[in-house]
């Protein structure tokens, strides 16, 4: 298939360079994409009176039959093309001929690749939204299960103070909520229309390009030419956002891995979701986290990638930019995955609250609550802390724990103790206690359960 831009050339192109030149490998899955926008543009033509109306409603026409086609497989991409954009309007001019030729009036390939890649993602987007939905659902699911599975509440991987299993996986749904914001504020700043930037300074020609804008779905359009054809902004955005996701994802599996060891055991993997050894039969590995987890180098090297690419690049197109497309793909793809295999790993995951329960009775987690009844009783915090540390290494010493250290021996630290403080001390009464918005109490669990899927909610709203 003939180079779009040979005119200007008397040699043939040598197999290395086209080789290396090409990007239809990666850009044809955008073929859905550049047909659309050749449509759009193609019905502008013809209500310009650029091209005659005829030409215009043929070239839709047929532009519609191709994209048929290549859905139904009866129209294979062929590969020895240059580009996605190549094989569409030779596949087009091999079908109508001189009428074909002029699809590309007032159009380069710089503006249509930034166009086709921009309704590309756009599309990807709202396929990743509706994944970490489904997972933040998945976990509100497994919270609301969960609000009386009191374990330890962890900090610097020490045991730390008494929490639920809601409570600490909630933490992860505002966590990705967050990530939900960010898709959303991507695609708001993505969806503007750059067509009709041409090569780098626009075009003479009477371009309407607010009415392709509005055909496709944009918000409006790009407000210099320059800027229209070299951004890449939008791909470097959406990259951020998913290496965050790809961050939140790791840290629970980080945490997911851990809880599956026998040192933990607070949860249980489904067989559908663990895989074996080849050697030790006992072995049940957590293996969607643990690629998870490996995985979300692969999406950071994509947006060091893109940062890299775009960091010394003079207005406007430069060649450097068809790297955009291998390192976005890349990351939306493998979050996509990530997303498609962890959801139901979480889903079909078993919570063992004993074992929680039993991890949560070791470690003195109640220290602070035991510090809290002295405080009620008038001591100022600072010696209430001090006391109670001395009850700490007071029970190290004996082998015993603050529920079972006798009230003899709390006096002899504190004349201010009764026998009251074993009320004060026990683990659900320390979680129930704690009220405060956004606390591990049963009650502000389920509000930010609520929350959650409030939010949730509105962003389908908004979506339609």
């Amino acid at each position: 298939m003939a180079q779009l831009w040979k005119g200007r050339f008397k040699k043939e192109l040598a197999k290395e360079t086209n080789d290396f030149n090409s990007s239809i490998s990666f850009d044809s899955r955008m073929f859905e994409e550049d047909i659309r926008g050749s449509i759009a543009h193609a019905g502008m033509l013809g209500a310009q009176g650029i091209i005659a109306k005829s030409e215009s409603e043929k070239i839709i026409a047929e532009l519609g039959v191709i994209l048929d086609e290549i859905k139904s497989g009866k129209l294979a991409i062929d590969m020895e093309a240059e580009d996605i954009h190549t094989f569409i309007e030779g596949e087009l001019t091999a079908r109508l001929g001189e009428t074909g030729k002029r699809l590309h009036t007032a159009r380069s390939r710089n503006d249509q690749v930034a166009l086709d890649i921009r309704l590309n993602l756009r599309k990807e987007i709202e396929e990743i939204e509706g994944k970490v939905k489904a997972l933040i659902e998945v976990i509100c699911k497994k919270a609301e299960e969960n609000t009386d599975a009191i374990m330890p509440g962890y900090t610097h991987l020490q045991r730390a103070q008494p929490i639920t299993f809601a409570h600490h996986i909630m933490a992860y749904a505002a966590m990705l909520c967050r990530d939900l914001d960010r898709l959303s504020d991507a695609k708001r700043r993505m969806n503007i229309c750059p067509l009709g930037s041409g090569a780098l300074a626009g075009t003479t020609y009477p371009l309407d390009r607010e009415a392709v804008a509005k055909e496709l779905g944009f918000d409006g359009i790009t407000l210099n030419s320059l800027d229209g054809v070299s951004d890449r902004d939008f791909c470097i955005e959406l990259a951020a956002a998913l290496s965050l996701i790809m961050v939140h994802l790791s840290r629970f599996s980080e945490e997911i891995i851990m809880w599956c060891s026998w040192e933990f055991k607070f949860v249980e993997l489904d067989d559908a979701f663990s895989t074996g050894s080849s050697i030790m039969p006992q072995k049940k590995n957590p293996d969607i986290a643990e690629l998870v987890r490996g995985k979300s180098g692969r999406v950071f090297g994509d947006l060091t990638a893109l940062l890299t690419v775009m960091k010394g690049i003079a207005l406007a197109y430069n060649k450097d930019m068809q790297e955009d497309k291998e390192a976005i793909f890349d990351a939306v793809d493998t979050v996509k995955m990530c997303l498609t295999a962890f959801t139901p790993m979480i889903d079909t995951m078993t919570v063992l609250k004993d074992n929680m329960r039993n991890a949560a009775a070791k470690g003195f987690i109640n220290a602070t609550d035991c510090a809290d009844y002295l405080v009620g009783k008038g001591l100022a915090f600072r010696d209430a802390y001090k006391a109670t540390g001395e009850l700490v290494a007071l029970c190290i010493d004996r082998g015993v724990t603050l529920e079972t250290l006798p009230i003899d021996a709390y006096k002899g630290v504190c004349d201010l103790f009764d026998d009251e403080v074993y009320t004060a001390i026990n683990l659900e009464k320390c979680v129930a206690d704690r009220l405060v918005a956004g606390g591990p109490s049963t009650e502000s669990v389920m509000k930010q359960i609520d929350t959650a899927r409030a939010f949730i909610k509105i962003q389908i709203i908004l979506k339609h």
